[in-house]
Protein backbone atom coordinates (compact mmCIF):
# COMPACT_ATOMS: atom_id res chain seq x y z
CA UNK A 1 0.00 0.00 0.00
CA UNK A 2 1.16 3.24 -0.74
CA UNK A 3 -0.26 6.82 -0.40
CA UNK A 4 0.05 8.95 -3.62
CA UNK A 5 -0.65 12.50 -4.36
CA UNK A 6 -1.87 12.41 -7.61
CA UNK A 7 -5.51 12.77 -8.05
CA UNK A 8 -7.29 9.77 -9.69
CA UNK A 9 -10.19 9.81 -11.44
CA UNK A 10 -12.73 6.72 -13.24
CA UNK A 11 -10.65 4.82 -15.92
CA UNK A 12 -11.98 3.02 -18.82
CA UNK A 13 -10.43 -0.45 -19.88
CA UNK A 14 -7.04 -0.46 -20.22
CA UNK A 15 -4.76 -2.36 -22.00
CA UNK A 16 -2.28 -3.93 -19.39
CA UNK A 17 -0.94 -7.27 -19.84
CA UNK A 18 -2.55 -9.94 -17.70
CA UNK A 19 -5.42 -12.04 -18.83
CA UNK A 20 -8.13 -13.45 -16.91
CA UNK A 21 -5.72 -16.60 -16.11
CA UNK A 22 -2.72 -15.09 -14.49
CA UNK A 23 -5.01 -12.44 -12.92
CA UNK A 24 -6.71 -15.28 -11.05
CA UNK A 25 -4.02 -16.69 -10.26
CA UNK A 26 -2.54 -13.48 -8.55
CA UNK A 27 -5.87 -13.13 -6.29
CA UNK A 28 -5.05 -16.70 -5.13
CA UNK A 29 -1.91 -15.85 -4.45
CA UNK A 30 -2.22 -12.89 -2.42
CA UNK A 31 -5.52 -14.52 -0.46
CA UNK A 32 -4.72 -18.00 0.29
CA UNK A 33 -1.14 -16.76 1.45
CA UNK A 34 0.60 -18.69 4.42
CA UNK A 35 -2.55 -19.07 6.61
CA UNK A 36 -3.09 -22.65 5.66
CA UNK A 37 0.00 -23.22 7.39
CA UNK A 38 -1.03 -22.57 10.62
CA UNK A 39 -4.94 -21.36 11.06
CA UNK A 40 -7.08 -24.92 10.45
CA UNK A 41 -4.91 -25.59 13.98
CA UNK A 42 -5.18 -22.75 15.37
CA UNK A 43 -8.91 -22.24 14.11
CA UNK A 44 -9.97 -25.72 15.74
CA UNK A 45 -7.99 -25.31 18.90
CA UNK A 46 -10.00 -22.14 19.36
CA UNK A 47 -13.42 -23.42 18.01
CA UNK A 48 -13.38 -27.18 17.53
CA UNK A 49 -15.34 -28.56 15.03
CA UNK A 50 -17.75 -25.52 14.80
CA UNK A 51 -14.08 -23.48 13.68
CA UNK A 52 -16.10 -24.86 10.04
CA UNK A 53 -18.91 -22.46 10.65
CA UNK A 54 -16.47 -19.87 11.40
CA UNK A 55 -14.79 -20.78 7.67
CA UNK A 56 -18.34 -20.31 6.27
CA UNK A 57 -18.64 -17.34 8.05
CA UNK A 58 -15.75 -15.54 7.10
CA UNK A 59 -15.89 -16.60 3.69
CA UNK A 60 -19.75 -15.10 3.19
CA UNK A 61 -17.70 -11.92 4.00
CA UNK A 62 -15.36 -12.06 1.99
CA UNK A 63 -18.03 -12.12 -0.84
CA UNK A 64 -19.15 -8.48 -0.94
CA UNK A 65 -15.87 -7.28 0.58
CA UNK A 66 -14.04 -8.59 -2.57
CA UNK A 67 -16.55 -7.48 -5.07
CA UNK A 68 -16.29 -4.05 -3.77
CA UNK A 69 -12.52 -4.09 -4.31
CA UNK A 70 -13.20 -5.58 -7.48
CA UNK A 71 -15.51 -2.44 -8.44
CA UNK A 72 -13.16 0.15 -7.28
CA UNK A 73 -9.87 -1.50 -8.59
CA UNK A 74 -12.39 -1.59 -12.33
CA UNK A 75 -12.80 1.86 -11.92
CA UNK A 76 -9.74 3.32 -9.93
CA UNK A 77 -6.79 0.88 -10.95
CA UNK A 78 -4.11 3.02 -9.08
CA UNK A 79 -0.83 1.69 -7.53
CA UNK A 80 -1.80 3.27 -4.55
CA UNK A 81 -4.78 1.08 -3.54
CA UNK A 82 -6.93 1.55 -0.74
CA UNK A 83 -5.43 4.16 0.03
CA UNK A 84 -5.99 6.22 -2.87
CA UNK A 85 -9.78 5.50 -2.50
CA UNK A 86 -9.83 6.49 0.71
CA UNK A 87 -7.69 9.60 0.32
CA UNK A 88 -9.94 10.66 -2.81
CA UNK A 89 -13.05 9.71 -0.82
CA UNK A 90 -12.41 10.79 2.98
CA UNK A 91 -9.52 13.30 2.40
CA UNK A 92 -5.17 12.82 3.78
CA UNK A 93 -6.15 12.24 7.24
CA UNK A 94 -7.96 9.27 6.74
CA UNK A 95 -5.56 8.51 4.09
CA UNK A 96 -2.54 9.13 6.86
CA UNK A 97 -4.61 6.45 9.05
CA UNK A 98 -4.70 3.79 6.72
CA UNK A 99 -1.28 4.06 5.93
CA UNK A 100 0.00 3.83 9.63
CA UNK A 101 -2.64 0.92 9.95
CA UNK A 102 -0.96 -0.92 6.90
CA UNK A 103 3.00 -0.14 8.38
CA UNK A 104 2.67 -0.33 11.81
CA UNK A 105 0.18 -2.71 12.43
CA UNK A 106 -0.50 -4.83 9.66
CA UNK A 107 3.46 -5.61 9.63
CA UNK A 108 3.17 -7.48 12.86
CA UNK A 109 2.54 -10.24 10.31
CA UNK A 110 5.99 -10.24 9.31
CA UNK A 111 7.18 -12.53 12.75
CA UNK A 112 4.40 -14.76 12.57
CA UNK A 113 4.91 -15.65 8.87
CA UNK A 114 8.72 -15.77 9.72
CA UNK A 115 7.81 -18.15 12.47
CA UNK A 116 5.36 -20.06 10.37
CA UNK A 117 8.57 -21.00 8.19
CA UNK A 118 11.06 -21.59 10.54
CA UNK A 119 8.38 -24.38 12.60
CA UNK A 120 8.11 -26.43 9.48
CA UNK A 121 11.89 -26.15 8.77
CA UNK A 122 12.43 -27.26 12.33
CA UNK A 123 10.35 -29.84 12.48
CA UNK A 124 11.54 -31.52 9.10
CA UNK A 125 14.63 -31.21 10.10
CA UNK A 126 14.53 -32.70 13.03
CA UNK A 127 16.23 -30.40 15.19
CA UNK A 128 15.08 -28.86 18.66
CA UNK A 129 12.56 -26.02 18.78
CA UNK A 130 14.88 -23.88 20.15
CA UNK A 131 16.69 -23.75 16.45
CA UNK A 132 13.34 -21.62 16.08
CA UNK A 133 14.35 -18.03 16.74
CA UNK A 134 17.47 -18.48 14.75
CA UNK A 135 15.68 -19.57 11.66
CA UNK A 136 13.17 -17.30 11.86
CA UNK A 137 15.63 -14.51 11.74
CA UNK A 138 16.76 -15.97 8.76
CA UNK A 139 13.98 -15.99 7.15
CA UNK A 140 13.20 -12.46 8.39
CA UNK A 141 16.98 -11.37 7.58
CA UNK A 142 17.04 -12.37 3.93
CA UNK A 143 14.16 -10.28 2.24
CA UNK A 144 15.23 -7.34 4.40
CA UNK A 145 18.59 -8.12 2.62
CA UNK A 146 17.37 -8.51 -0.97
CA UNK A 147 15.36 -5.33 -0.76
CA UNK A 148 18.15 -3.48 0.49
CA UNK A 149 19.80 -4.42 -2.41
CA UNK A 150 17.31 -3.72 -4.88
CA UNK A 151 16.78 -7.31 -5.60
CA UNK A 152 13.28 -9.20 -6.34
CA UNK A 153 11.99 -12.53 -6.53
CA UNK A 154 10.26 -12.76 -9.30
CA UNK A 155 6.22 -12.79 -9.54
CA UNK A 156 6.07 -16.15 -11.85
CA UNK A 157 8.33 -17.56 -9.60
CA UNK A 158 6.11 -17.20 -6.09
CA UNK A 159 2.86 -17.49 -8.14
CA UNK A 160 4.62 -20.54 -9.08
CA UNK A 161 5.30 -21.63 -5.39
CA UNK A 162 1.80 -20.43 -4.07
CA UNK A 163 0.53 -22.96 -6.93
CA UNK A 164 2.45 -25.75 -5.64
CA UNK A 165 1.29 -25.28 -1.84
CA UNK A 166 -2.13 -25.13 -3.77
CA UNK A 167 -1.31 -28.67 -4.81
CA UNK A 168 -0.13 -29.66 -1.96
CA UNK A 169 -3.29 -29.11 -0.14
CA UNK A 170 -5.38 -30.99 -2.83
CA UNK A 171 -2.68 -33.93 -1.93
CA UNK A 172 -2.94 -33.80 1.26
CA UNK A 173 -6.77 -33.30 1.71
CA UNK A 174 -7.59 -35.80 -0.44
CA UNK A 175 -4.97 -38.48 1.36
CA UNK A 176 -6.51 -37.00 4.70
CA UNK A 177 -10.55 -38.07 4.17
CA UNK A 178 -10.08 -41.73 4.75
CA UNK A 179 -8.70 -40.95 8.04
CA UNK A 180 -11.31 -38.70 9.28
CA UNK A 181 -12.92 -40.00 12.77
CA UNK A 182 -17.23 -39.01 12.89
CA UNK A 183 -16.54 -38.65 16.77
CA UNK A 184 -13.74 -35.71 16.22
CA UNK A 185 -16.86 -33.74 15.49
CA UNK A 186 -18.83 -34.12 18.95
CA UNK A 187 -19.02 -32.00 20.80
CA UNK A 188 -19.24 -29.63 17.96
CA UNK A 189 -19.46 -26.44 19.96
CA UNK A 190 -17.47 -27.17 22.29
CA UNK A 191 -16.47 -23.17 23.63
CA UNK A 192 -19.34 -21.96 22.57
CA UNK A 193 -20.42 -19.08 20.28
CA UNK A 194 -17.16 -16.86 21.54
CA UNK A 195 -14.73 -19.72 20.65
CA UNK A 196 -16.54 -19.47 17.10
CA UNK A 197 -16.04 -15.68 17.60
CA UNK A 198 -12.10 -16.11 18.08
CA UNK A 199 -11.55 -18.59 15.24
CA UNK A 200 -13.64 -16.09 12.64
CA UNK A 201 -11.44 -13.04 13.49
CA UNK A 202 -8.09 -15.51 12.94
CA UNK A 203 -9.61 -16.51 9.62
CA UNK A 204 -9.87 -12.42 8.74
CA UNK A 205 -5.93 -13.64 8.33
CA UNK A 206 -6.53 -16.41 5.89
CA UNK A 207 -9.11 -14.47 3.35
CA UNK A 208 -7.23 -10.90 3.98
CA UNK A 209 -5.41 -9.91 0.29
CA UNK A 210 -8.37 -8.76 -1.68
CA UNK A 211 -7.11 -5.24 -1.62
CA UNK A 212 -3.51 -6.38 -2.13
CA UNK A 213 -3.96 -6.63 -6.18
CA UNK A 214 -5.59 -3.50 -6.15
CA UNK A 215 -2.22 -1.95 -6.75
CA UNK A 216 -1.67 -3.87 -9.62
CA UNK A 217 -5.12 -3.73 -11.19
CA UNK A 218 -3.23 -1.56 -14.30
CA UNK A 219 -1.72 -4.04 -15.47
CA UNK A 220 -5.00 -6.53 -16.01
CA UNK A 221 -6.63 -6.04 -19.64
CA UNK A 222 -9.96 -4.65 -19.39
CA UNK A 223 -9.73 -4.56 -15.85
CA UNK A 224 -13.56 -3.97 -15.66
CA UNK A 225 -14.10 -7.33 -16.99
CA UNK A 226 -10.75 -9.48 -16.09
CA UNK A 227 -10.61 -8.33 -12.15
CA UNK A 228 -14.74 -9.54 -11.12
CA UNK A 229 -14.56 -12.49 -12.97
CA UNK A 230 -11.12 -13.31 -11.16
CA UNK A 231 -12.09 -12.15 -8.23
CA UNK A 232 -14.82 -14.93 -8.47
CA UNK A 233 -12.41 -17.63 -8.95
CA UNK A 234 -10.39 -16.91 -6.21
CA UNK A 235 -13.23 -16.99 -4.24
CA UNK A 236 -14.09 -20.32 -4.93
CA UNK A 237 -10.76 -21.89 -4.86
CA UNK A 238 -9.99 -20.40 -1.25
CA UNK A 239 -12.75 -21.37 0.06
CA UNK A 240 -13.34 -24.67 -0.94
CA UNK A 241 -9.44 -24.96 -0.30
CA UNK A 242 -9.99 -23.64 3.80
CA UNK A 243 -13.44 -25.27 4.25
CA UNK A 244 -11.86 -28.52 3.49
CA UNK A 245 -8.69 -28.46 4.79
CA UNK A 246 -10.51 -27.13 8.38
CA UNK A 247 -12.93 -30.27 7.46
CA UNK A 248 -9.69 -32.96 7.47
CA UNK A 249 -7.78 -30.70 10.31
CA UNK A 250 -10.83 -31.11 12.59
CA UNK A 251 -11.71 -35.08 11.49
CA UNK A 252 -8.07 -36.16 11.75
CA UNK A 253 -7.47 -34.69 14.70
CA UNK A 254 -4.13 -32.66 14.05
CA UNK A 255 -4.67 -29.55 16.31
CA UNK A 256 -2.88 -28.64 19.18
CA UNK A 257 0.24 -28.47 16.98
CA UNK A 258 2.47 -25.81 15.47
CA UNK A 259 2.54 -27.40 11.86
CA UNK A 260 -0.79 -29.05 10.99
CA UNK A 261 -0.36 -29.27 7.87
CA UNK A 262 2.78 -31.47 8.04
CA UNK A 263 1.18 -33.50 10.83
CA UNK A 264 -2.08 -34.17 8.77
CA UNK A 265 0.81 -35.49 5.85
CA UNK A 266 2.54 -37.06 8.50
CA UNK A 267 -0.74 -39.61 9.88
CA UNK A 268 -2.22 -40.54 5.69
CA UNK A 269 1.28 -39.85 4.22
CA UNK A 270 4.59 -41.03 6.22
CA UNK A 271 7.82 -40.52 5.09
CA UNK A 272 8.82 -38.04 2.14
CA UNK A 273 4.80 -36.02 2.49
CA UNK A 274 6.54 -34.23 5.57
CA UNK A 275 9.53 -33.10 4.19
CA UNK A 276 8.04 -31.68 0.96
CA UNK A 277 5.26 -30.40 2.60
CA UNK A 278 7.72 -28.48 5.06
CA UNK A 279 10.43 -26.95 2.35
CA UNK A 280 7.48 -25.91 0.18
CA UNK A 281 6.19 -24.16 3.20
CA UNK A 282 9.33 -22.63 4.25
CA UNK A 283 9.74 -21.26 0.48
CA UNK A 284 6.95 -20.04 0.48
CA UNK A 285 6.96 -18.29 4.13
CA UNK A 286 10.29 -16.16 2.24
CA UNK A 287 8.11 -15.60 -0.80
CA UNK A 288 5.62 -13.84 1.43
CA UNK A 289 7.72 -11.49 3.05
CA UNK A 290 10.00 -10.81 -0.25
CA UNK A 291 6.55 -9.35 -1.68
CA UNK A 292 6.03 -7.23 1.29
CA UNK A 293 8.91 -6.22 2.67
CA UNK A 294 9.55 -4.21 -0.63
CA UNK A 295 5.92 -2.95 -0.13
CA UNK A 296 6.29 -1.91 3.30
CA UNK A 297 9.94 0.48 2.32
CA UNK A 298 7.88 1.97 -0.42
CA UNK A 299 5.16 2.57 1.89
CA UNK A 300 7.87 4.04 4.48
CA UNK A 301 9.12 6.31 2.09
CA UNK A 302 6.36 7.40 0.32
CA UNK A 303 4.78 8.81 3.70
CA UNK A 304 7.94 10.01 4.37
CA UNK A 305 8.03 12.20 1.11
CA UNK A 306 4.10 13.24 1.96
CA UNK A 307 5.26 14.34 5.13
CA UNK A 308 3.47 11.83 7.49
CA UNK A 309 6.41 10.68 8.98
CA UNK A 310 10.06 12.43 8.81
CA UNK A 311 11.48 13.22 5.43
CA UNK A 312 14.77 11.36 6.20
CA UNK A 313 12.66 8.69 5.20
CA UNK A 314 11.45 9.75 2.06
CA UNK A 315 14.97 8.98 0.14
CA UNK A 316 14.51 6.47 -2.53
CA UNK A 317 10.35 6.76 -2.87
CA UNK A 318 10.92 8.09 -6.44
CA UNK A 319 9.94 5.52 -9.04
CA UNK A 320 13.00 2.85 -9.71
CA UNK A 321 14.74 4.01 -6.75
CA UNK A 322 15.32 1.64 -3.42
CA UNK A 323 14.24 3.13 0.34
CA UNK A 324 17.20 2.44 2.30
CA UNK A 325 16.40 4.63 4.88
CA UNK A 326 13.07 3.60 4.93
CA UNK A 327 13.85 -0.20 4.95
CA UNK A 328 16.08 0.24 7.92
CA UNK A 329 13.26 1.69 10.00
CA UNK A 330 11.12 -1.64 8.09
CA UNK A 331 14.39 -3.61 9.82
CA UNK A 332 14.24 -2.19 13.05
CA UNK A 333 10.25 -2.71 13.25
CA UNK A 334 10.31 -6.10 11.98
CA UNK A 335 12.77 -7.13 14.83
CA UNK A 336 11.44 -5.58 17.59
CA UNK A 337 7.85 -7.24 16.67
CA UNK A 338 9.99 -10.39 16.66
CA UNK A 339 11.59 -9.68 19.84
CA UNK A 340 8.32 -9.15 21.48
CA UNK A 341 6.90 -12.66 19.79
CA UNK A 342 9.78 -14.63 21.28
CA UNK A 343 9.50 -13.19 24.62
CA UNK A 344 6.18 -14.30 24.50
CA UNK A 345 7.22 -17.76 23.81
CA UNK A 346 6.01 -17.50 20.27
CA UNK A 347 2.60 -17.40 20.96
CA UNK A 348 1.46 -16.47 17.55
CA UNK A 349 -2.19 -15.63 18.29
CA UNK A 350 -2.14 -11.95 19.69
CA UNK A 351 0.27 -11.06 16.92
CA UNK A 352 -1.99 -12.22 14.18
CA UNK A 353 -5.14 -10.89 16.06
CA UNK A 354 -3.25 -7.56 16.09
CA UNK A 355 -2.26 -8.07 12.47
CA UNK A 356 -6.18 -8.86 11.39
CA UNK A 357 -7.49 -6.07 13.34
CA UNK A 358 -5.00 -3.60 11.38
CA UNK A 359 -6.74 -4.97 8.10
CA UNK A 360 -9.98 -4.55 9.46
CA UNK A 361 -9.29 -1.03 10.24
CA UNK A 362 -7.83 -0.57 6.94
CA UNK A 363 -11.33 -2.43 5.40
CA UNK A 364 -13.47 -0.70 7.36
CA UNK A 365 -12.19 2.82 5.75
CA UNK A 366 -11.83 1.68 2.62
CA UNK A 367 -15.16 0.14 2.41
CA UNK A 368 -16.88 3.71 3.67
CA UNK A 369 -14.85 5.11 0.82
CA UNK A 370 -16.35 3.17 -1.65
CA UNK A 371 -19.69 3.98 -0.73
CA UNK A 372 -19.06 7.28 -1.43
CA UNK A 373 -16.84 6.90 -4.64
CA UNK A 374 -19.12 4.37 -6.52
CA UNK A 375 -22.34 4.88 -8.02
CA UNK A 376 -25.27 5.01 -5.76
CA UNK A 377 -27.17 2.08 -6.27
CA UNK A 378 -24.80 0.10 -8.36
CA UNK A 379 -24.02 -3.43 -7.85
CA UNK A 380 -20.59 -2.33 -6.38
CA UNK A 381 -22.35 0.35 -4.07
CA UNK A 382 -24.98 -2.30 -2.60
CA UNK A 383 -22.03 -4.66 -1.69
CA UNK A 384 -20.13 -1.61 -0.29
CA UNK A 385 -23.32 -1.11 2.02
CA UNK A 386 -23.36 -4.58 3.03
CA UNK A 387 -19.54 -4.68 3.82
CA UNK A 388 -19.39 -1.73 5.96
CA UNK A 389 -22.13 -3.36 7.89
CA UNK A 390 -20.13 -6.92 8.13
CA UNK A 391 -16.98 -5.09 8.53
CA UNK A 392 -18.45 -3.01 11.64
CA UNK A 393 -19.25 -6.54 12.94
CA UNK A 394 -15.64 -7.23 12.63
CA UNK A 395 -14.55 -4.37 14.39
CA UNK A 396 -17.14 -5.53 17.82
CA UNK A 397 -15.29 -9.32 17.26
CA UNK A 398 -11.77 -7.31 17.38
CA UNK A 399 -12.33 -5.94 20.48
CA UNK A 400 -9.45 -4.87 22.53
CA UNK A 401 -7.11 -5.97 19.50
CA UNK A 402 -8.05 -2.74 18.28
CA UNK A 403 -5.70 -0.78 21.31
CA UNK A 404 -3.17 -0.84 18.11
CA UNK A 405 -5.28 0.56 15.31
CA UNK A 406 -6.75 3.14 17.68
CA UNK A 407 -3.75 4.37 19.01
CA UNK A 408 -2.21 5.28 15.45
CA UNK A 409 -5.41 6.69 14.15
CA UNK A 410 -5.05 9.37 17.55
CA UNK A 411 -1.33 9.35 16.31
CA UNK A 412 -2.36 10.63 12.78
CA UNK A 413 -5.28 13.19 14.07
CA UNK A 414 -2.12 14.41 16.13
CA UNK A 415 -0.15 14.92 12.48
CA UNK A 416 -2.97 16.67 10.74
CA UNK A 417 -3.48 18.61 14.24
CA UNK A 418 0.59 19.63 14.06
CA UNK A 419 0.25 20.42 10.51
CA UNK A 420 -2.52 22.88 10.63
CA UNK A 421 -0.62 24.77 13.95
CA UNK A 422 2.55 25.10 11.72
CA UNK A 423 0.71 26.31 8.61
CA UNK A 424 -1.28 28.89 10.94
CA UNK A 425 2.22 30.35 12.50
CA UNK A 426 3.38 31.01 8.89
Amino acid sequence: MTVTTTEQTETHPGHGRLGLAPASAMYIAAVLGTGILVLPGLAADAAGPASLVAVVIVLALSIPLAGTFAALAARYPDAGGVATFVRLALGPTAARMAGYWFFFGVQFGSAVVASLGAEYLVAAAGLDRGFIPLVALAFLALPLGISFFGLRVSGSVQLALTGLLVAVVIGVVTSSVKAVEPANFIPFLPHGWAGVGVAVSLFVWAFAGWEAVTHIAGEFRNPRRTIPIATAVAIVVVGLAYFALQFVTVGVGATHSPTPLMDLVAVTAPGIGPIIVAVIAAVVSVGVLNAYVPAFGNLAASLGRDGHLPRWFAKGAEAGSVPRRALLLVAVLELSYFALLASGGFNLVPFILIHTSSMVAVYALGMVAAVRLLARYSAGWWMAVVSVVLVAGLLVLAGANLVIPGILAVIAVGVTLVKRWRAADR
